[in-house]
């Protein structure tokens, strides 16, 4: 694969994703992030399947929504055990 096909992929995922996802910073519960979560590994896993390649940036952003899923637990846990 070309430099120049692996950067249409990118671009095309980032389209895809400015256009049809929330930032992660913008996610206020749970199950939005979960949904975008599933979301991204049926893109990741569609990239994989037709092009066999994936950019590193769908990785990143995957990481950006689990840290974001992590920290929104973690606060659930602690309100929610709070006296325990």
């Amino acid at each position: 694969m070309s430099e120049f096909e692996r950067k249409k992929i990118e671009i095309d995922l980032m389209s895809f994703t400015s256009k049809n996802f929330q930032r992660p910073s913008e996610c206020r519960n749970l199950e939005q992030i979960r949904f975008y979560v599933r979301e991204l590994c049926l893109k990741i896993e569609e990239l994989e399947e037709r092009f066999d390649h994936v950019p590193n940036c769908a990785y990143a952003l995957l990481a950006q929504y689990n840290s974001k899923q992590n920290t929104m637990l973690n606060e659930e846990f602690k309100t929610n055990h709070h006296g325990v």
